[in-house]
């Protein structure tokens, strides 16, 4: 069989509703759905977008789009996958090696302004994050993006404060996490001077709450 289809839950983690694709043939003409979709939830956003219109654009039938995506939320939730994804590499990579509070400043403030520029950038993004509260197993989707970025936080401060309530620290990484997809939604949702200052003033709040002593 091409691929599988993935359970409600894995390993504890929220599943894609999706069928995954095993062949290189197939990799890639999932490749060209998910641009395609890009596309017109860029034009159009992903509540007009339509399936027939996608699998048009990918130059493939609406048969083979459906083996891979049962629905148009499927598609969503791909999309969504593959941000989370990129954005957890990157924050990874950022916070692995900070050792002293002023290293965490820097990266978590230099963090938060591309979070913000991609925000700004992708549309895709956007569309898709802002109806995250719509969407119960979005919403599921998002927080746990947010505990395992949150780990990777944690990681840090333990390393800065050794002698900390390790709970206290789980909880504040959490938060601030959390806060973190709220004030980027808020941002994006004003006009840019504002969206500024609010990411500013969230970068401050937070890094007060991280470098309490």
């Amino acid at each position: 069989m091409e691929g599988r289809i993935a359970s409600p839950q894995q390993d504890g983690q929220v599943a894609s509703p999706r069928r995954a694709p095993s062949q290189q043939r197939s990799r890639e003409r999932v490749e060209r759905m998910l641009a395609a979709a890009s596309v017109l939830i860029a034009e159009q956003g992903s509540d007009a977008m339509r399936m027939g219109e996608v699998a048009e654009r990918a130059g493939v039938s609406i048969g083979s789009l459906y083996q891979f995506f049962p629905d148009k939320r499927a598609i969503v939730w791909a999309l969504a996958e593959r941000y989370t994804a990129e954005s957890q590499a990157c924050i990874a990579a950022a916070l692995k090696d900070i050792g002293d509070a002023e290293g965490l400043r820097q990266a978590f403030s230099e963090l938060v302004d591309i979070y913000y520029r991609l925000f700004l950038a992708e549309p895709v993004m956007r569309d898709i994050w802002s109806g995250t509260q719509a969407d119960k197993a979005l919403r599921e989707l998002e927080l746990a993006d947010s505990r395992a970025n949150a780990e990777f936080l944690i990681a840090v401060l333990r390393r800065l404060k050794p002698g900390a309530d390790p709970v206290a620290l789980e909880t504040t990484a959490f938060f601030v996490w959390q806060m973190g997809e709220a004030a980027m939604r808020l941002a994006i949702s004003v006009d840019r001077e504002e969206g500024d200052r609010l990411v500013a003033a969230y970068k401050r709040m937070a890094l007060r709450e991280l470098l309490a002593e």
